[in-house]
């Protein structure tokens, strides 16, 4: 479930984007040294979108230099780190993690279980350090896979189970700001679990997997309907955002928000319609 938190890149000026590869660049950088290559291969925009939000809430020192990567050795570019990269770099992993237990689950793909196990070698002071966390975490994706085992077709609570994960993931602080960001990642969560099911509706259909969207499939208003659940979801997600006292780069965030995951849900709404 990764690859819909995007920006809108052409909606940014040069220097946004700048910034925000920065963040990403900062990202990859610690996902290297903590978990080497195979941690750097779970880099994601969307935790990027997370790293950015939570730095401009919390306004952490940050290291900013310029390096070469296997990626791009042509040319340095900046990168910006600071101690929530750590965390969130962490939290990237063990979500892939998880994804890729979920994906051998559904289709046997042996890369994706091999994934999981080297992913699985390098994590173990992350679950010491975030156990409680990840104890929550846990619960809610074993709630999640228990339901899509029975067919569970309600798409809130499928959804909210999701929205569970990803809120614990937004959370990184008992703080005055935990309620905010706690709902914020519920409807965040909610609308990625949501899309996603959106995005493999026609391939489940054909392989015979889950989809809680399946029994919605044939009805007249199904796209439209489709639409007006991720727009509500995104609004409440958008509400408790415009809470949180971010001024730094919060233009680049509201790109994201209010433009970026539009231009994905676009993208795949196209797709699917040429098909």
């Amino acid at each position: 479930m990764f690859g819909y938190i995007v920006v809108n890149q052409p909606e940014l000026r040069i220097r946004e984007w700048e910034m925000y590869h920065s963040y990403y660049c900062g990202l990859c950088r610690i996902l290297k040294k903590k978990y080497g290559r195979v941690g750097q291969v779970t880099l994601s925009y969307d935790m990027t979108f997370i790293l950015m939000l939570l730095s401009g809430l919390y306004d952490p020192e940050t290291v900013c230099g310029k390096s070469r990567c296997i990626m791009h050795p042509e040319k340095k570019h900046e990168y910006r780190c600071n101690e929530l990269t750590e965390y969130v770099a962490d939290m990237n992993v063990l979500l892939t993690e998880y994804k890729c237990l979920d994906d051998w689950k559904d289709d046997r793909k042996r890369l994706r279980l091999l994934m999981a196990r080297m992913l699985g070698r390098r994590t173990g002071e992350s679950r010491r350090r975030y156990s409680r966390k990840l104890e929550q975490i846990a619960a809610a994706m074993e709630k999640l896979s228990q339901a899509e085992e029975q067919g569970v077709t309600d798409l809130d609570y499928m959804a909210g189970c999701f929205g569970q994960v990803m809120a614990q993931i937004v959370i990184c602080r008992e703080d005055e700001w935990k309620d905010n960001l706690y709902r914020f990642g519920f409807y965040l969560g909610k609308f990625v679990y949501l899309l996603d099911a959106y995005e493999d509706l026609e391939e489940d259909i054909e392989k015979g997997r889950y989809n809680p969207l399946k029994e919605r499939y044939k009805e007249p208003d199904f796209e439209q309907s489709c639409l007006d659940i991720l727009t509500m979801m995104m609004s409440a997600c958008c509400r408790e955002f415009e809470q949180l006292p971010i001024l730094d780069n919060v233009e680049i965030l509201r790109n994201i928000l209010y433009s970026g995951v539009w231009s994905r849900y676009k993208a795949v709404r196209d797709r699917n319609e040429v098909s």
